[in-house]
């Protein structure tokens, strides 16, 4: 288990190193001047000059990445004097000449629009995004498994015709387009019979009681979001059920007696879900990413809406904050879901 462990949480790193390095270099490659529009167009010269050296912006590219990625990772090198170590909120591990081996709190940066320390701006939108998220990924898990099993039970009627269809057209729709058609059809020309709004959050502030927490906000960016991974978990738990269902123990339950519901849940249900959890704990990862453009259709506040404009205002702090956000929670969740199958599947050996 701990090689399996050290193994994984390897590749883990691995992974995000790719992935601030891809998005450094493809940032930097889009057209425009973020010390142009933090100085002005009407700036002087030394001016800008200031405020890139101040940045950073002024070293070279390799230089600027190797950085990023020493701020960045929880061991760092850096200045032995107190001011730097405070700075990161690290302790000395190893002395290096005029330099040290710290162990710190990744440090993200300071956002180049706000100025403010990027972790905290995405604390204090994360929070939004994950409860879309798991409202995507619960309505899509309870009303997959449902429809799969219903799926299974009757496999080749017209309930599964119809289900299967449905689940096709929702598995082609791309999200952006089935949150822009949701959106106008219950929010706006609906909305006096829905009784659900175009944009809204989940907590509303009142002048005289406070905050307010208004679930019906959530009801219509999370169905958005969770289409895709509903009409995947429906053809995934109706294949695996089909699979499970012919098994010589199903029919060796149903010959000693038991009950439908029993043979459905007790023994076939539980056996067919290790393709449904890895898509559900997969997916979970992926509707943070892709809730980006669902919160920009609802004007939802979560990651989604600070990255976009941040990459409007080419705020680089702030998008690649954002990006190695999502890809550590991709990778923490995979290996949570490798320890999973163990819990369900004994016969997995991890």
């Amino acid at each position: 288990m701990l090689s399996f462990l050290l193994s994984r949480l390897g590749q883990g790193v691995l992974v995000l190193i790719g992935v601030a390095v891809t998005v450094f270099f493809l940032f930097n490659v889009l057209p425009g001047d973020p010390v142009a529009l933090l100085a002005g167009q009407r700036s002087d010269p030394a001016t800008r000059a200031a405020i890139s050296a101040d940045l950073g912006l002024d070293k070279p590219l390799p230089a600027q990445l190797l950085g990023y990625l020493n701020d960045a990772s929880p061991l760092g090198i850096h200045a032995r004097d107190s001011v730097a170590v405070a700075r990161y909120g690290g302790v000395t591990l190893l002395p290096l000449g005029g330099k040290a081996l710290v162990l710190k709190a990744p440090y993200l940066r300071r956002s180049f629009q706000s100025n403010k320390d990027v972790l905290s701006i995405l604390l204090d939108h994360f929070t939004g995004t994950l409860w879309l998220a798991l409202a995507a990924m619960l309505l899509a898990a309870v009303l997959g498994i449902l429809f799969g099993i219903l799926a299974a039970l009757r496999p080749h009627s017209w309930l599964d015709r119809t289900l299967i269809t449905t689940s096709v057209l929702g598995i082609s729709v791309p999200s952006f387009v089935a949150g822009i058609l949701i959106a106008m059809t219950f929010g706006f020309y609906w909305s006096h019979w829905t009784g659900l709004n175009l944009t809204g959050q989940l907590y509303e502030t009142d002048p005289f009681t406070g905050n307010h927490l208004v679930l019906r906000n959530l009801l219509l960016p999370a169905f958005a979001l969770g289409i895709r991974p509903l009409a995947i978990i429906t053809q995934l738990t109706r294949s695996s059920m089909l699979d499970v269902l012919g098994q010589d123990y199903i029919r060796t339950a149903r010959a000693k007696g038991l009950s439908s519901y029993h043979t459905v849940v007790g023994h076939a249900l539980k056996n067919a879900l290790n393709p449904v959890v890895t898509a559900v704990s997969g997916w979970l990862a992926s509707l943070m990413a892709g809730a980006f453009f669902i919160e920009y259709i609802f004007n939802w506040k979560g990651l989604g809406t600070i990255t976009l404009r941040a990459v409007e205002n080419l705020d680089f702090p702030v998008v690649m904050g954002a990006t190695l956000f999502i890809a550590f929670l991709f990778v923490a969740i995979n290996i949570v879901v490798d320890m999973l199958y163990a819990v369900l599947d004994p016969r997995v050996k991890l």
